[in-house]
């Protein structure tokens, strides 16, 4: 037995000890408790020692954006900066867990967004990835997430399929989507008499379903498609493309693009009187931030639909003002966003007691969704977070009062009707169920 305890103990020092023990009788004679005693002492001591020193588990968030391009402006830094809110109001509910964020710009390339996700879930234990506009991107990273079985929860990005063929258990497809804008702004605009459609599309997944999305919107209003015409992401000119959809004789251009795009298409558009006459523009999917570089003048009147607008209520207007304080800019719905679905992740990994991906999405789903943005909303089976979806329009510059004061609010669409119905999902997760 004396020789298992002397082999946990530093040669010298159990040498020094022998030494001292056999030269110093008048100690040994004194000595309270016998050497072995004195060694499994020692040994519970260094123990106790190890065990105060265990690092704290680490959880890892990633927002992985467009920081440099044509999608900047409403994710981008300020996504960063939302999810980073959220890790600060929630550490404390995280128990012993070192909360930390990182960020990279995926430069709407799937290749680079891949390789980044790649190194984060194998080499640097992230957890779970946020914001991911380019639906391309979202899509090819929902594929890595799905087999490293890590979270993705989809803030800005907007194609449909997410929760539709493409599906995973581990993904929250959190603000919007295709669908959704297709429906709430496509009917209000048929309804007003907008019933021949040309679309002026972004040739990438986002575009496309969102094309495919509003013409079936369009169809079963009793209206029609006379065509379309796809460009290139980050497109400087648009003459050619407005032009077509000029000479159609549509009563509605659709916009199925976004970001700088958009605005940079509504701009030109009216060097060719588009948008004044009997053609006008629909703006499928227009941020706060795209009505800023209009401005009022050029934006007046478009319809549009949104989660969150920052002057909506008291709550929405007291996280605006956190939000402010730190970015310097009005927060868009994809920046509230972030920090809403990473405050319900982390709320959630604290109901698991784990950050198991399964155990986390589990509850994710099985806890309402409550905060500034969102009353009472449910994540589905097939990763569509359902709730209220609100149509504005923008006002004039006579009828705005202060700054940022760009909507006023026409409807309210409730989640189970913006949204697409479970039973007509093509999801695996709940398809024929």
């Amino acid at each position: 037995m004396r020789f298992q305890f002397l082999a946990f103990i530093d040669a010298r020092e159990t040498g020094n000890l022998v030494d001292q023990f056999r030269l110093e009788p008048r100690m040994r004679a004194n000595m309270r408790y016998p050497f072995r005693d004195l060694l499994a002492a020692s040994i519970f001591l260094a123990s106790g020692i190890g065990a105060v020193a265990q690092p704290a588990p680490t959880l890892k968030v990633g927002v992985l954006t467009d920081t440099s391009s044509v999608y900047a402006d409403f994710g981008g830094q300020g996504s960063i900066v939302s999810a980073q809110m959220a890790i600060e109001d929630l550490r404390g509910k995280l128990g012993n867990y070192k909360l930390e964020l990182v960020s990279a710009d995926h430069q709407n390339k799937a290749d680079v967004g891949m390789d980044i996700a790649r190194r984060w879930f194998d080499q640097d234990g992230v957890d779970v990835i946020v914001d991911l506009p380019n639906s391309s991107v979202a899509l090819a990273v929902q594929n890595l997430a799905r087999e490293r079985n890590k979270v993705l929860l989809v803030t800005s990005a907007l194609a449909s399929d997410i929760t539709g063929k493409s599906c995973s258990p581990t993904t929250a497809h959190w603000t919007y989507d295709t669908y959704s804008q297709a429906h709430v702004t496509g009917n209000a605009i048929v309804g007003q008499g907008g019933d021949t459609w040309y679309f002026l599309t972004a040739d990438y997944a986002f575009g496309h379903a969102f094309e495919r999305d509003t013409t079936e919107v369009v169809k079963a209003a009793g209206g029609k498609v006379l065509g379309a015409v796809r460009h290139p992401l980050n497109t400087a000119d648009f003459s050619s493309f407005l032009l077509n959809a000029q000479s159609s004789h549509a009563k509605i251009i659709g916009l199925a693009n976004g970001g700088n795009d958009m605005v940079t298409a509504i701009k030109q558009a009216s060097e060719f009187g588009i948008g004044t006459g009997n053609q006008k523009l629909a703006a499928l999917l227009i941020y706060i931030t795209d009505v800023h570089s209009l401005g009022l003048k050029a934006a007046q009147g478009l319809v549009l639909s949104s989660p969150f607008y920052w002057d909506q209520n008291d709550a929405t207007r007291e996280w605006s003002r956190r939000f402010m304080e730190r970015h310097k800019k009005v927060p868009t719905m994809v920046q509230a966003a972030a920090y809403s679905a990473v405050a319900h992740y982390l709320n959630s990994v604290a109901k698991a007691g784990s950050k198991d991906s399964a155990a986390v999405m589990k509850a994710m789903r099985d806890t309402p969704i409550n905060d500034f943005m969102t009353k009472n909303g449910k994540l589905r089976e097939d990763g569509r977070v359902i709730r209220d979806m609100y149509l504005f329009q923008v006002k004039s510059p006579a009828d705005s009062k202060h700054a940022f004061d760009y909507y006023k609010l026409l409807d309210t669409v409730p989640g189970e009707k913006a949204f697409r119905p479970l039973a007509e999902s093509q999801c695996p997760l709940v398809k024929g169920k």
